[in-house]
Order: C-alpha cells, then sequence, then structure tokens
C-alpha cells in the first residue's frame, strides 16, 4: 500500500463533541466520520481494524466448530412477538412499516431470527450440537448515543448461537465458545479480564462478559488477586465478614432535627459511619394491591438493583414514593427504620446489617433515630440476603482471598440460554425416542466495532493511538526522506518494500512527500506499531533506522538486515 494511493485524512484537534479518548483520537486519525447521533462511517483506516477484528474473529470461530451465515438486519414484528421481546424491548428497539403497514425491527441481536431458521431446519438429534454466527449491521436506538463507537446506536457484532440436545451438551458448547473467546481476544494483543455476569434482558441461565481493562472503562470488575474468581460488580456476591455481636447498648431514641442523611446523623452523634443503617423503601404493586418493603444496607454500601431483582417478591420493585412512606412508616424520607412501621412491611437486610449489633437507624418519626437497635430484642430478625455491591477488601465467595475492583470496558458477552427461546418460539428436535424435546441454547456476542474504541482506551499516549500488531490499520510504515530527490533512497524503499510484502507483513509507504515531522506525526495519531526511516545519511552508513510506537528512541539495524529484523519483531 502506498500513501499517495489511500486515504489519510488527520486533524490536529477533535471535535468539541468528542468526550473520551478513543472518540477524540479516531477523529483525528480520520478512522471514523460522524454522520448522525451515534451513527459513523467506517473511513477507510479505521474499515482496514474492523476487518482484521473480524477476520480473527471468523478463524476462531470456525476453528471451534461454528458455521458462518448471514441473517437479515430487518426482521418481521411476528418473530419479536413471539418471545414477548417486542413490546419488552421497549423503545431500544428500532421498528419500522413497510408499504403494506407490516412491522418489522431493525435488529438489534438475532436469537428470534435463528431459532426461526433452526426451528424449520433441524428435526433430528442427530443433527445436534450446531453453533451458527454471523458478522452484522445491529441497530439499538440508545436515548443518549456518546463516547463515539462505545455508545453508538448502529454497530457491526458478531453473534453465535449453539443448539443442544441437553444440559449437558449446552454446557459443553458454552466453554468451547469461551475458549474461543479467550484465544480471539488474547490474539488481539489486549490485556483483558472474563468475569462471571448477570444474564439481563437476554435471559437464561448463567453467563460471562469479556472486558477490557482500561481505567476509563465504565464497568467495575471484581476478581481476587490470589484465585480464579472473577465476576462484574452486578453479579459478585458480597458475604458477611465474622458474626453478630450480643447486645451491649440500650434502644435509646435520640433527636437528630433535620438529619436525614447517614453522613450527618454519623457527625451529628460521633459514631462511625459503619455503625449506622441505612433504609430503602420500596413497593410492590400487584392488581391494584400494594405490598411494602424496607431495604437495609450498612451506612457506607451501595445498593444492587440486579440482586434486588432476584430477592422472592421483588421482580417488579419501584422506589416507594414519599406518599407511600407516609402511609408505611408514619413519617418522612430520611428517617426510615425497621422498628414500629405502621402498616406490615417486609424486612429484608443485607448480610452485613444482619450481622451487626448496636446500630443506629431511623426511628419512623421526622427528626429522630435510634441509636443501640439489636436485632431480636427491638425489632423482628429480618428475611436476609445479599443487596449491596462488593467493596475492595471484602472475603472471596470463593474463601481464597480478599477481593481487588478495577475498570473495563465490555467487549464480548457469552450466554447459557437453556431454553427461554425454544420453548417460546416451539423449536423441536426429535430425540432417540421419537418424542420432541425443546433445544437447549447458548448465544455469544462480540462487539466488533466496540472494540476499536476499547483498544484505543487501553492504548494510547500524548502521540495517539498505539494499535496491538494484531489489529493496527497496518503493521509498519517505511517512511523514506526525500524520496522524489533521492535515487538512493528510492531504491532502497522499494525493495524493502517488496521484500516485506513478500514476506506477508502489512507495510505502507508514506510517498506523500511530507517533511519529516508532520510525517511521523501522523503515524503517531494513527498508532502504526512499526516505523522505519530510510534516509541517504543513514544509507551512506549502511544503516535504516527503526523506531517501535511505545520506543523512546530510534534503533540503527544494518540495510541488509532489516527485512529479517521486521520479520523478527512481528513473528513473520
Amino acid at each position: 500500500m502506498r500513501a499517495s494511493r489511500f486515504f489519510i485524512s488527520t486533524l490536529k484537534e477533535a471535535p468539541s463533541d468528542a468526550e473520551i479518548v478513543s472518540h477524540q483520537l479516531m477523529m483525528r486519525a480520520g478512522m471514523i466520520k460522524r454522520l448522525g447521533s451515534g451513527i459513523y462511517t467506517y473511513m477507510p483506516t479505521g474499515l482496514r481494524i474492523i476487518r482484521k477484528v473480524e477476520n480473527i474473529i471468523r478463524e476462531e470461530m470456525n476453528k471451534a466448530g461454528a458455521i458462518e451465515l448471514l441473517m437479515p438486519l430487518v426482521q418481521p414484528a411476528e418473530l419479536w412477538q413471539e418471545t414477548g421481546r417486542w413490546d419488552k424491548m421497549g423503545p431500544e428497539l428500532m421498528r419500522v412499516k413497510d408499504r403494506h403497514g407490516r412491522e418489522f425491527a431493525i435488529q438489534p441481536t438475532s436469537e428470534e431470527v435463528v431459532t426461526d431458521v433452526v426451528r424449520s431446519e433441524l428435526k433430528s438429534y442427530r443433527q445436534l450440537p450446531i453453533n451458527f454466527y454471523h458478522i452484522q449491521t445491529k441497530f439499538r436506538d440508545e436515548r443518549r448515543p456518546r463516547f463515539g463507537l462505545m455508545r453508538g446506536r448502529e454497530f457491526t457484532m458478531k453473534d453465535a448461537y449453539s443448539f443442544d440436545r441437553d444440559v449437558e451438551g449446552m454446557q459443553k458448547s458454552y466453554a468451547t465458545m469461551f475458549e474461543a473467546y479467550t484465544k480471539i481476544f488474547t490474539r488481539f494483543g489486549l490485556k483483558f479480564r472474563a468475569v462471571a455476569a448477570d444474564n439481563g434482558a437476554i435471559g437464561g441461565t448463567g453467563s460471562h462478559e469479556f472486558h477490557v481493562i482500561a481505567s476509563t472503562g465504565e464497568d467495575a470488575l471484581v476478581y481476587c488477586p490470589t484465585s480464579s474468581y472473577a465476576a462484574n460488580i452486578e453479579a459478585a456476591e458480597a458475604l458477611a465478614s465474622g458474626e453478630r455481636a450480643a447486645p451491649t447498648q440500650e434502644l435509646v431514641k435520640t433527636s437528630t432535627p433535620g438529619k436525614t442523611k447517614c453522613e450527618a446523623v454519623a457527625e451529628l452523634l460521633g459514631i462511625p459511619l459503619q455503625h449506622h443503617v441505612k433504609s430503602i423503601a420500596l413497593t410492590v404493586e400487584n392488581e391494584g394491591k400494594k405490598t411494602y418493603f424496607l431495604l437495609l444496607l450498612r451506612a457506607d454500601h451501595e445498593l444492587n438493583e440486579i440482586k434486588v431483582n432476584k430477592v422472592p417478591g421483588l421482580k417488579e420493585f419501584r422506589f416507594s414514593t414519599e406518599a407511600e412512606i407516609g402511609e408505611a412508616y408514619g413519617t418522612v424520607p430520611g428517617y426510615l427504620g425497621p422498628i414500629s412501621t405502621r402498616l406490615p412491611v417486609t424486612v429484608v437486610a443485607d448480610r452485613t446489617v444482619a450481622n451487626m449489633a448496636d446500630f443506629v437507624c431511623g426511628a419512623n418519626e421526622a427528626d429522630y433515630h435510634y441509636t443501640g437497635a439489636n436485632w431480636g430484642r427491638d425489632c423482628a430478625e429480618p428475611l436476609v440476603a445479599d443487596l449491596r455491591n462488593v467493596v475492595e477488601g471484602d472475603p472471596s465467595p470463593d474463601g481464597e482471598g480478599v477481593l481487588a475492583i478495577e475498570r473495563g470496558i465490555e467487549v464480548g458477552h457469552v450466554f447459557q440460554l437453556g431454553t427461554a427461546y425454544s420453548e417460546a418460539m416451539q423449536a423441536t428436535f426429535l430425540d432417540e425416542a421419537g418424542k420432541p424435546a425443546p433445544l437447549q441454547m447458548g448465544c455469544y456476542g462480540i462487539g466488533v466495532t466496540r472494540i476499536l474504541g476499547a483498544a484505543i482506551e487501553q492504548n494510547y499516549d500524548d502521540k495517539g493511538i498505539v494499535w496491538p500488531d494484531a489489529i493496527a490499520p497496518f503493521e509498519l510504515v517505511l517512511c523514506p526522506m526525500g524520496l522524489d530527490r533521492s535515487e538512493m533512497v528510492k531504491e532502497h524503499t522499494e525493495q524493502l518494500y517488496a521484500e516485506l510484502q513478500a514476506a506477508g507483513v502489512d507495510v505502507i509507504v508514506d510517498d506523500r512527500g511530507l517533511r519529516p515531522g508532520a510525517m511521523f506525526a501522523d503515524w503517531e495519531l494513527i498508532g502504526v506499531p512499526h516505523r522505519v526511516v530510510i534516509g541517504e545519511r543513514g544509507l551512506k552508513e549502511g544503516n535504516l533506522e527503526y523506531q517501535g510506537r511505545r520506543d523512546e528512541a530510534a534503533t540503527s539495524v544494518p540495510v541488509d538486515g532489516m527485512a529479517a529484523f521486521i520479520k523478527g519483531k512481528l513473528g513473520k
């Protein structure tokens, strides 16, 4: 590839609406061009990276036995109505009508379509297991698209779907895909972590997320440095340490005028925040009947709403209104507690709170809190559940150490779906006895275009992007000095270019005639990981200059040995 025949368009400054580093650098490097809110044109340099990402994914999926097909972007509403997701997806699902008034979805994912394919094509257990995948455009009508490719509306995703005869087979397919994903992200050259996760809107019985580690990541990843335990913060189990102590204090109703926050009460009373309990009022409404729940957390802990959804009776919870709080507790927000509620309330305590003694809580009376509150003596023993986010230093659920937290960007997710879709869509096969049974499904996604943003968030410096070799737009750039003025430079450039191409190196020659500073700045911004400078002075001394993108200084390499040197760097 020659730069004069390629399209390179770099900017000194990023557009004002580019908020995070990856968005800024991709815009400056000319890799994407904004067309509309959350919608981008992938320019030639950016598209080269996408194709390399796709090729790695495709190679590993094929090695793992998955079979590629291509499902449509536009999907009939009837399929989504079969599973109930036409209504459940809400406004994020882009809906359109054709000229006949028939409704369609612009697909955000393809569970319904692939299940429809399989229920019409696969009939016998002899055809199982099977795994179909495709790499296709997706569209999700994000309420607030932002961060460039990190949270756009239109994006490219690889999604795969396995079909098995039983749970054991589904788990085996899942393990195969987990291994394939590990190989894919290793080949990308990115630091990543696979963590246990919640299935969310997809449904099913178990899942793992794959995250690229980056300090700017939106997701908190929990892991144990001394064991293999890892989970995202939504799924990480929070254990209580120690045992509940015996009461040592009397229950005392204490005036706390105007102090509605635990921090303010702690400061007023001089009692550490860790001895305070905060109360969160929830309401569940079913057929016009309201049921009240009071969740209790230690004051310095945060509520995990994903976990709350799993507490029996709280799947459809909402936060209580001020009027409901007055009705159920006889007070105003800020003074809630488990002692003496006005109406029957189901009290659910986090595991840590259930182990507390002599704690501070609201008195269900404005401007008052209790000190010295104890379970059993002052209020009934609560239901106990895991309600909170873990914090650094919590004991690891596997008993092998304590937990640490780092930030990550989700770029892949694998799910054990079970029969959630096959039963809804009556996708069955005939077993050995000739009886119909529902197919066991798994699904496996990778955000292809999101990989670009995540890779940059992990790999950049003050000069620009630093791509890993495997997904760089070009592996190597040749920068000849005075190409149009020196036959010596031109001859050695062409000779090295031909030799590297023959060796399978993805190399570009910058023949645009730019000054060295401008030429180098472009390639450092774009992030090409290897650079060779060919100049007349060096050639007269028998040397060329090599510099890796992360290297502080250039290295002189003999002219005759440069091709072998580069091949060694790239493992060719």
